[in-house]
């Protein structure tokens, strides 16, 4: 005798529709149809799609939106990898800089909020650009940065005021072709070496978890990233967060 078909648990919905987000049934950035339709597509109660929903939720795969449904928000990992700073990659079809290259590859719209600010460093970003941390010594430009709505990146990137003040790194907007790198070789200071200490994974602080729109259970990768000229000099500093997911990490080195 045939055996019925078994009923699927919302642990086996979330495992189906997460295989389909991954596979590009359900794209990055679009919208899941509503609970009804999965409900009957998967031969599952409204309740059990409900908790598959909470669980993918969580994991950072999807978004409820008030008004809208439920928003697709899984990305595949990015690759950070010295390569990222070269500039061809960053000026790659006049890209605004790596992250721009990155998106548009995945074939989602690269977005940039921006704000400026002449600011007191923290302790270890005076300590790397050799300014003082008791003092307003440098400017910083703060961007979220998202692909297609979907905040990806929190970064604040410091310059000492000396070099940054009164130019094109004021401006509270996508700087130019290539980005940051690129509009201080422009200003003089090309980098030729960077170093970056990078935190894989730690819990976001409230102000993080708010603006990445994730959970606070959900794990971060922190990049500090320090810029140097030939003569040494630190002209860049650039605190990276990224949802951990989201990154995958690279990097080649001389073995003596």
């Amino acid at each position: 005798m045939q055996q019925p078909p078994q009923k699927l648990g919302f642990r086996e919905i979330a495992a189906t529709i997460r295989k389909e987000i991954r596979a590009g049934r359900y794209p990055s950035a679009s919208v899941l149809p509503a609970e009804p339709e999965l409900a009957a597509r998967y031969g599952a109660s409204r309740s059990l799609v409900n908790r598959a929903m909470g669980l993918l939720a969580a994991e950072g795969m999807v978004r409820p939106q008030q008004g809208r449904g439920t928003l697709v928000t899984w990305l595949p990992p990015m690759l950070h990898s010295a390569a990222r700073y070269s500039r061809s990659a960053r000026e790659h079809q006049g890209a605004r800089g790596a992250f721009d290259s990155e998106v548009r590859a995945l074939g989602l719209e690269p977005q940039h909020e921006i704000t400026v600010e002449h600011a007191r460093p923290p302790a270890d970003v005076a300590e790397a650009l050799g300014v003082s941390s008791d003092d307003v010594t440098c400017l910083v430009r703060r961007r979220r940065l998202l692909a297609s709505g979907i905040p990806v990146r929190l970064n604040a990137s410091w310059f000492p005021l000396d070099i940054a003040a009164g130019t094109v790194l004021e401006e509270a907007g996508p700087v130019i072709t290539g980005g940051i790198k690129t509009a201080l070789a422009d200003l003089g200071y090309p980098q030729v070496e960077a170093t970056e200490r990078i935190i894989p994974s730690r819990l976001p602080t409230t102000t993080e978890a708010q603006f990445l729109e994730i959970s606070p259970e959900r794990t971060v990768t922190e990049i500090f990233h320090v810029g140097r000229t030939a003569d040494g000099r630190a002209v860049e500093v650039t605190t990276t967060v990224t949802p951990a997911q989201s990154l995958v990490i690279e990097h080649s080195f001389p073995l003596i």
